[in-house]
């Protein structure tokens, strides 16, 4: 059920789609490792003496009763592209994981722009779920856009955000991409290659041979693109599927609910984080499209900020910083505290124990390392190593 909170001053919240997960898994890694994706010109199909654990039929059969809008044709190569992903059930495990977060962005996406769901399934083949991920070439996001790419779809990329990394923003220009170009080629399957090798590639090739479906123009496209079709099929069926494999999905770190407040002001990520209390490390993972962890909000260009579900009291600090961006963040108690102390402010001065970083501290108090160095000249020259236990810093500009 979505909720929807509205704040008439400066900011207001929309609802978001909120994946069907454990609440309590609120822990995230600062950065998804770029994902060992599969390389799909590196792949050839088996050779006659290699079999399968199934008969070809029973492959052909799952695929058939899961096909619905876009092809889901069985051949040797989507059957050498099922072989390899069976040996990664990890990479298909964690895919499982982070579906649960990602596939209802994806879903309400495609629905809207008025594309087949099971569209959903190229990201995989793409980045492995990662909006973090970044090609040799540059294309960057769950959806691997190229700038230029980008710009067409009014993709946002400055010195502030890149949002190529934006889970929402991303998907809607994906499925923009891959109306217009079923629009143009009337197969799904040769929509799938453009969005691989361009749409000028799929022309050549269709004038070539005069076909007008991927698989009697494969052999005069891109070697990539010739085995990225076979690979987003041999996808469709291993997510589908995976219970055959005894493959476990793994626990995501993103399993969570959120809703979305739009922000009007630059407001730094790591002062939302204390305001929060969470690390900013969680709010970068949900945010992974600012890239200096800011918020570059203004009235006339609002900008989406994507967090947990949170108490109605929390809301409340929450309003305070997006408003009044400057002023001390209230300390947040520990979860078994029953009431929230709203007028807490910062202290002055803190002394360092054993053990602690500037990055620690300045998470905790939802300040910049910057403006740590800045207000104690003495720790200028370091870094986020250990500080010595006893040492005084100046926290706040007073």
């Amino acid at each position: 059920m979505k909720k929807l909170f509205t704040f008439i001053i400066c900011i207001s919240l929309i609802p978001i789609v909120k994946a069907d997960v454990n609440k309590h898994t609120l822990q995230f890694a600062f950065k998804l490792s770029l994902l060992n994706r599969v390389d799909t010109n590196a792949i050839s199909p088996p050779s006659p003496s290699t079999r399968s654990i199934y008969e070809d039929n029973v492959y052909k059969r799952r695929l058939d009763s899961v096909q619905k809008d876009v092809p889901l044709d069985y051949n040797e190569y989507v059957q050498a592209y099922i072989d390899t992903y069976m040996g990664r059930k990890g990479d298909i495990a964690r895919s499982l994981g982070l579906s649960k977060y990602y596939f209802p962005i994806y879903e309400k996406a495609f629905r809207d722009a008025g594309i087949p769901e099971e569209m959903k399934y190229l990201s995989i083949v793409e980045s492995e779920l990662n909006p973090n991920a970044v090609s040799r070439v540059g294309a960057t996001g769950l959806w691997q856009f190229m700038s230029e790419t980008a710009k067409i779809y009014n993709l946002k990329i400055d010195n502030y955000v890149d949002d190529r990394r934006d889970p929402i923003e991303a998907t809607y220009a994906a499925a923009a991409y891959l109306k217009d170009a079923y629009q143009q080629f009337g197969d799904w399957l040769l929509a799938i290659a453009s969005y691989n090798c361009g749409k000028s590639n799929v022309e050549r090739a269709m004038e070539k041979t005069g076909g007008h479906d991927y698989w009697s123009i494969r052999e005069y496209l891109p070697a990539e693109t010739r085995g990225y079709v076979p690979a987003y099929i041999a996808v469709s069926y291993m997510m589908q599927y995976y219970d055959k494999y005894n493959i476990t999905p793994e626990q995501s770190v993103l399993a969570m609910q959120t809703d979305t407040v739009m922000v009007n002001k630059y407001v730094s990520l790591t002062k939302i984080s204390a305001a929060l209390g969470i690390g900013v490390q969680d709010m970068a993972l949900l945010n992974p499209a600012y890239k200096q962890l800011i918020i570059n909000g203004t009235a006339a260009q609002p900008r989406r900020l994507v967090i947990p579900q949170i108490s109605k009291d929390r809301f409340a600090v929450l309003y305070e910083v997006l408003n009044n961006p400057d002023a001390p963040v209230p300390a947040v108690q520990s979860a078994t505290a029953k009431t929230l102390q709203a007028k807490t402010v910062l202290p002055k001065y803190y002394t360092t124990k054993k053990g602690e970083t500037l990055e620690d501290i300045a998470d905790r108090y939802g300040v910049d390392i910057e403006d740590l160095k800045l207000w104690n000249k003495t720790i200028i020259g370091i870094k986020t190593g250990r500080l010595q236990a006893g040492v005084t810093l100046k926290i706040t500009r007073g």
